[in-house]
């Protein structure tokens, strides 16, 4: 009891009546900006990733160099 090529050729003539080539292709080609944005934040979640698992070493490097810029400010006296 399944969908013969006949009936699924009927089904697009009457998909295409009802909504037209212009608006199948809009949907065509928002579907298809859909697929792109998610597979773009797909690989943008990956690179986050590796870039917060590279962040601690970048971080324990550069805590040196603000040790010698921090200024104590009990240390401090007013004049």
């Amino acid at each position: 009891m399944g969908f013969s090529t006949t009936h699924l050729i009927i089904f697009l003539v009457i998909i295409i009546v009802i909504f037209g080539t212009k608006k199948l292709r809009n949907i065509g080609s928002d579907l298809g900006g859909a697929v792109k944005g998610f597979k773009d934040g797909m690989k943008d979640g990956t690179d986050r990733a590796a870039d917060a698992s590279a962040a601690p070493a970048q971080q324990v490097g550069t805590a040196g160099t603000a040790a010698k810029e921090t200024i104590d400010v009990e240390a401090k006296t007013k004049v």
